[in-house]
């Protein structure tokens, strides 16, 4: 028993200079949804601010911030959120970025409170309980999933692109999104959430952020739904001076959605590059680092 608490006590003290070392910045793999959710809040409160913030619903959290050619960009949409939570743990923040994409798709989420509380309180917010341990782990999780450099990436964006459109049959996934999207009325919710932006909005402005709504495009069928006819009725009654908006107009016939909702990643990608097209047209892209 000493000399597996001496081991113990030994590794405890390796991890803990590990710790000292390297900080609290590296993240554990994400296992679950709501695991990515936490480690991409938890790096954006750790790291410098970026220039660019996007949020919102899993219809933007398909925009991966590898698509993105501009650097300084993160992507706080959370899967199965509002896009509300991410705006609101910003807002709290003492650095703004200078422009926050708010993507509007879907307002049918209300916030996570949770989520807000746990975030913030800034970078020292979260448990120190076993903490070396944790750092050892992401210190492995982080050398044997390392990112690719810029070249890499610049160069699966470019195969990415080259690739024709997915010939996949997705007509029962979209059918059954339809219904469901039918039988949906976002009415409450999406009154609650577009009240809470709008103040959210006008506070980051006021610290010298800019806003930005974006709307990602969907297939025809899930545009005529009842849920996303009353959503944007709701938001854009809500937002009606078209300066406010970021209008994106990428080659619909190029657009695939695998699941009848959510973009594919080659569809992600060119809708990306709207993006930062718009971003360009309307003066709002900051100078490159």
């Amino acid at each position: 028993m000493i000399r597996c608490a001496g081991g113990a006590a030994m590794l405890l003290l390796a991890c803990g200079l590990a710790t000292a070392r390297f900080g609290s910045a590296l993240q554990q793999p994400a296992v679950t949804t709501r695991d990515g959710s936490l480690v991409t809040l938890n790096r954006y409160v750790r790291e410098p601010t970026p220039d660019i913030v996007l949020v919102g619903s899993s219809v933007a959290w398909r925009l991966k911030e590898e698509y993105f050619s501009l650097p300084r960009i993160r992507n706080l949409a959370l899967a199965g959120g509002s896009p509300v939570t991410s705006l609101e743990i910003i807002a709290r923040q003492k650095s703004l970025p200078k422009i926050v994409l708010i993507e509007t798709n879907v307002l049918t989420r209300l916030p996570d409170d949770a989520l807000i509380e746990k975030f913030s309180g800034g970078a020292d917010n979260d448990a120190r309980f076993l903490r070396p341990v944790r750092t050892a782990v992401a210190a492995y999780e982080t050398w044997n999933h390392t990112p690719p450099n810029p070249a890499e990436a610049r160069a699966a964006r470019d195969r990415l692109l080259g690739e024709p459109p997915s010939t996949f049959d997705n007509k029962v996934y979209l059918d059954r999104a339809v219904q469901q999207m039918n039988d949906e009325d976002p009415t409450v919710a999406a009154r609650v959430n577009v009240a809470r932006i709008k103040a959210l909005i006008d506070e980051i402005e006021r610290r010298g952020s800019r806003a930005l709504l974006l709307e990602n495009p969907f297939a025809a069928e899930i545009e005529e739904s009842r849920m996303v006819r009353m959503s944007k009725a709701i938001v854009h009654t809500a937002f009606p001076d078209g300066g406010r908006w970021l209008p994106i107009h990428p080659p619909i016939g190029e657009l695939r959605w695998a699941d009848g909702v959510h973009l594919d990643e080659r569809s992600a990608l060119i809708v990306v590059r709207a993006i930062e097209g718009a971003l360009a047209a309307r003066g709002a892209t900051p100078p490159r680092s």
